[in-house]
């Protein structure tokens, strides 16, 4: 399975767009979304094209390809307009050699860690910076932000194949690569 991860719209219409262009290229199985898909919350700025009614639209078409998990900035009343589930907490997927827990990051992150055994997989948003690092027994994998990295990092997402994460930008350049 090809599984493209992102995390962290907060609403743009600009980002989006490129999200589900570059998805439809890639080629993916599946589109997980970590999180944080139409609202940018008190303490972020307006992303650029800020269009959460686009960003409806443009999810709602490819809603039977989209896994999604809650993030902070997500509500019921988001619900009630997309077409896909967006309201659970976590996920765990079951991939190779691996089993991820994913969630958003604003509960279970690095510091206050879910349920994991060696080898499991902590993938999270919400900080918008990209990382993957083996911290203890577990490794922790976040894609960073699609609207707005942090700390100079890129736009972009994961693609997940064969066992191996690549960080690509809306280029398709592959920023970072980590192997299980």
């Amino acid at each position: 399975m090809k599984l493209m991860i992102a995390s962290d719209i907060h609403g743009s219409a600009v980002w989006c767009e490129k999200l589900v262009r570059a998805y439809k290229e890639e080629k993916a199985d599946r589109l997980l979304l970590l999180g944080d898909l139409l609202y940018h919350g008190p303490r972020n700025r307006l992303s650029d094209g800020y269009s959460p009614k686009d960003v409806i639209e443009m999810l709602n078409s490819i809603k039977d390809e989209i896994l999604c998990v809650r993030g902070n900035c997500d509500s019921e009343v988001d619900q009630m307009v997309l077409e896909f589930p967006i309201l659970a907490e976590y996920s765990y997927i079951s991939c190779g050699k691996a089993n991820i827990f994913a969630c958003h990051g604003h509960n279970f992150n690095e510091k206050n860690l879910p349920s994991l055994k060696k080898g499991d997989i902590l993938l999270n948003g919400h900080t918008h910076i990209p990382a993957a690092r083996e911290v203890g027994e577990f490794i922790y994998i976040n894609p960073g932000s699609v609207s707005m990295p942090k700390e100079n990092s890129h736009h972009g997402y994961i693609l997940f194949e064969n066992d191996v994460f690549y960080w690509r930008d809306f280029d398709k350049n592959t920023v970072k690569k980590y192997s299980l």
